[in-house]
């Protein structure tokens, strides 16, 4: 049976901020991204949500993004290699901290937000992530959008794990629709569902221009901060299984 991950961003609230219902969530995923502090996140919601993981069974992963918070990682920041290797060695070691605190262990690494976006295409970025995961654990799997992350990540032997996203729109090259743009979130849990078990089964998403483009995924990720996200995901789990596929993290 062919097996796909089904992941989603949670840990996400700060303080008295809010953000989606991690615990209903995570009882559909299969691995989940947590936050760690920067983008979002503080030291009471990480500890929850490693708990909540564990008793759920959902393989943990580091969210690692930029120092900002007003504009949830959303914003590039210039850094240099160093600069970059030092702040997300920081968080996973923040994160860590809670997991073994708790008898877990971390799985993956995810890069958040524009960061994420930018180690597709900067080697600045991508190497700077890299060199942070190879400083802390090596045994890490490297997860993202496909593109130059990948490429440095097989260059080291690294494991790597493609994301392929359902809620969000794709331009006809590729790339996300920036979240600046009307219409680059998804909300119909329909058209969120169809397009994950095409993705899954066809390896192809259709991008704005309404042609079909190749997308290399073995894990669906939903967000968790879209207002859909709960029953989104509960339906593609449904229609993933259906379709014959195993749900499944990457161990």
């Amino acid at each position: 049976m062919t097996t796909i991950d089904l992941s989603a961003d949670v840990g996400e609230s700060f303080g008295s901020h809010q953000m989606g219902d991690d615990e209903r969530l995570l009882g559909a995923l299969s691995s989940a991204n947590i936050a760690c502090g920067f983008h979002s996140g503080d030291p009471l919601t990480m500890e929850r949500t490693v708990r909540l993981c564990l008793e759920q069974d959902v393989a943990m992963g580091a969210h690692p993004g930029f120092r900002d918070l007003v504009g949830f990682g959303r914003r590039a920041i210039e850094m240099s290699r160093a600069e970059v290797r030092a702040d997300v060695l920081y968080q996973l070691g923040a994160l860590h901290a809670f997991v073994v605190a708790q008898g877990g262990r971390l799985a993956h690494v995810s890069p958040h937000g524009r960061l994420g976006n930018l180690t597709t295409t900067d080697e600045v970025y991508a190497a700077g992530v890299l060199d942070a995961v190879e400083a802390f654990d090596p045994s890490l799997v490297v997860v993202g959008q496909s593109g130059l992350i990948h490429d440095l990540a097989d260059e080291r032997g690294l494991r790597t794990g493609r994301l392929g996203f359902p809620d969000r729109a794709y331009q006809p090259d590729g790339a996300l629709v920036s979240r600046r743009e009307p219409h680059a979130v998804l909300h119909d849990i329909d058209v969120i569902t169809e397009r994950a078990v095409t993705m899954a089964l066809k390896g192809v998403v259709l991008a704005t221009d309404g042609v079909e483009i190749p997308v290399q995924c073995d894990s669906i990720l939903l967000h968790g901060d879209n207002a859909a996200s709960v029953d989104a995901a509960l339906q593609v789990r449904q229609a993933l299984e259906e379709a014959g596929l195993e749900i499944a993290a990457r161990l």
